[in-house]
């Protein structure tokens, strides 16, 4: 096993990782969504959004880990931190660095890695995006492309700048966030050939809470029902707030029927997730879904119009 290196410029790295005051913070959904999406993307069972410090890589997010925190010697992003760009270990066996390393001989077994480096403003590399695989695999240059793009927005949200990508007040994906991320997955699904769908939800309703109980209510009822999507969809689909009353929901390998038929599950998911919250009234809505197929691609854009209309026509059927 082969020690990673200590950067040349590693007090002002340090300097840099502590003035983010992200250290041993808890999770938050701005970079829970990335790693989600990553190793959805890649089709991986591990991602992890790793911050290096002296002695540990500590982990902001990861999604398929157990751990928080690892030991910065046996690391493999200790060794992603020195290059300039993705670090692609495809089989950990073979290579000189990590054949006898305690994370592939034991668990979790690490076989396959690819790692990013995140940098702070000034561009010191204070940690990763990495994807893990215990089986050996390759990685293409339209991955090496896609990891960089999510590394790019994991260095957004390291430098504070979540209102770009997250709605304030439910702490979800805003249309921004969304239409970037869920525009990627959508061509992902064009090159492996999947099926999605895309439900845009508008809440039946809200304006009579706003007016009946006051605009903080209705704030509360906007946070209830993000709550109840992050509890329904966390592992199976993007979700976000695009503005007012309006959310959405974007599912991966999932035709149309199918996302039909959990929607309707969802709507009873939402009654049990409200009841024991006692508020004084009842959480709705209407929804229109639309289907993404891969051998005639839609943008993002097109398809959110889609959905929208038969949303309203939804909307207007149950009244």
């Amino acid at each position: 096993m082969k020690t990673p290196e200590i950067p040349a410029n590693e007090p002002q790295r340090l300097n840099e990782l502590h003035a983010l005051k992200l250290l041993n913070t808890p999770a938050e959904e701005r970079f829970d969504r990335l790693t989600r999406l990553a190793k959805r993307l890649f089709n991986v069972p591990a991602s992890v959004v790793s911050l290096l410090d002296a002695g540990h890589q500590w982990f902001k997010s990861g999604d398929g880990v157990s751990a928080t925190q690892t030991a910065r010697d046996i690391s493999f992003c200790g060794h992603a931190i020195l290059q300039d760009d993705v670090m692609i270990v495809e089989d950990a066996r073979q290579d000189e660095r990590f054949y006898d390393n305690p994370l592939v001989t034991g668990e979790p077994q690490i076989r396959f890695y690819a790692g990013c480096p995140l940098r702070a403003p000034n561009g010191a590399k204070v940690g990763t995006l990495c994807i893990l695989d215990s089986v050996t695999r390759t990685f293409s240059a339209e991955d090496i492309h896609a990891l960089r793009d999510l590394a790019s927005m994991a260095e957004s949200e390291l430098v504070s700048f979540q209102a770009a990508t997250s709605d304030e007040l439910t702490q979800i994906s805003n249309r921004r966030g969304f239409m970037t991320l869920g525009q990627m997955l959508l061509q992902e699904c064009a090159l492996r050939h999947c099926f999605a769908s895309l439900a845009f939800f508008d809440l039946d309703r809200f304006k009579q809470i706003n007016d009946d109980f006051g605009h903080r209510e209705g704030d509360r009822a906007l946070m209830d029902f993000a709550d109840a999507l992050k509890i329904s969809f966390r592992q199976s689909a993007l979700f976000a707030r695009l503005g007012g009353d309006e959310f959405v929901v974007l599912f991966i390998d999932m035709n149309q029927q199918l996302a039909e038929a959990r929607l309707a599950a969802f709507r009873s998911e939402l009654e049990r997730y409200m009841q024991p919250l006692d508020r004084r009234y009842r959480l709705d809505f209407s929804v229109g879904t639309v289907g993404f197929d891969p051998t005639q691609p839609q943008p993002l854009a097109a398809l959110l119009n889609h959905s929208d209309g038969v949303m309203y026509q939804h909307k207007k059927a149950r009244r």
